[in-house]
């Protein structure tokens, strides 16, 4: 816990627990969409090809989590941290330049 704490620069067990409780539902929740989904535009499981269902179905998950952590992250009162992380996360991947560089 005490690693969690200062990698992420949180002050209490509490807020750890909670993060953590964001990621997971968030992960479960995205997970839960992008099912129905992918049903209403005709894409099921048993009728598509997996090679083709399963990378669909991930792609789909992306954008749901991106926003669904942050939203989650806001009802748990800790919207700063999710903000940060996903800022953090879209510049990795490249959106580097949606966001504007802070001098530190």
């Amino acid at each position: 816990m005490e690693k969690l704490k200062k990698r992420w620069g949180l002050t209490s067990n509490w807020q750890v627990v909670v993060i953590l409780l964001v990621f997971s539902i968030t992960g479960y929740s995205s997970l839960l969409i992008a099912k129905p989904i992918l049903n209403i535009v005709g894409l099921t499981q048993e009728a598509t090809n997996s090679w083709i269902y399963r990378p669909l179905r991930i792609l789909l998950i992306f954008p749901f989590y991106q926003i669904l952590i942050v939203m989650y992250g806001w009802l748990f009162g800790q919207f700063e941290f999710f903000w940060n992380f996903e800022k953090k996360m879209l510049k990795r991947i490249g959106f580097k330049r949606f966001f504007k560089e802070e001098n530190n």
